[in-house]
């Protein structure tokens, strides 16, 4: 993966962008517009992905369960269909939401496959790399109970002084001036999904600020 934006292109089912084919299409526009990778969700626009542009793809299936935390590719069964798609990167919940002997099993089974840690903490970066991972990402800072006052370029700072793996800015680096302050930081790369990729939310910063 080369150094750059990588763009998350992800619709969930409620939302009206929700389709393989037009997340195909918003890849192929990011790559149109200088994107060194993309991010997506779920093995049908993995799949649909792949056939439009051939950048590196970081894949992920967010699954909720009953009495667990962790929804981004949170057990064995979403990890082995990314398995089966031939992915580039498969990021997994590896926050102390995620049991570490499951991160550990994931590890050891898929011995060539690269895993990013998607982590909200610097402990959890730094686990992550004592685990195994290849790239450790912020992408959920601010969206667990342990780091709901934390600030993400603080995590980014010591994550990328500390670790010696790739450190992976994302989680609401959401306009240029912040990924760009992030690569200057010494990110590796950065990843951009809503003020991208999803118009009703882009749309609403315009409405609200009208109003």
């Amino acid at each position: 993966m080369n150094k750059g934006l990588i763009v998350s292109c992800q619709a969930l089912k409620d939302e009206p962008l929700h389709s393989s084919f037009i997340m195909s299409k918003m890849a192929l526009a990011a790559k149109m517009a200088g994107a060194v990778g993309i991010r997506a969700n779920g093995v049908r626009d993995i799949l649909e992905i792949k056939k439009e542009v051939d950048l590196p793809l970081i894949g992920i299936i967010k699954k909720e369960y009953k009495n667990k935390k962790a929804y981004i590719t949170p057990t064995m069964k979403e990890v082995a269909a990314l398995i089966e798609t031939e992915i580039d990167t498969i990021a997994i919940d590896a926050t102390i939401d995620q049991d570490e002997e499951f991160l550990k099993e994931v590890l050891n089974k898929y011995t060539k496959q690269k895993f990013m840690a998607d982590i909200s903490t610097i402990d959890e970066g730094l686990r992550a790399e004592d685990l195994g991972f290849d790239y450790i990402s912020t992408t959920l800072v601010g969206y667990t109970e342990q780091s709901l006052n934390e600030n993400k370029f603080y995590i980014l700072k010591k994550l990328i002084e500390r670790a010696k793996l790739p450190i992976i800015a994302e989680g609401n680096f959401d306009t240029p001036e912040k990924a760009r302050k992030a690569m200057k930081m010494g990110a590796y790369a950065v990843v951009v999904g809503s003020a991208i990729t999803r118009p009703q939310i882009i749309a609403k910063k315009f409405v609200d600020n009208l109003n």
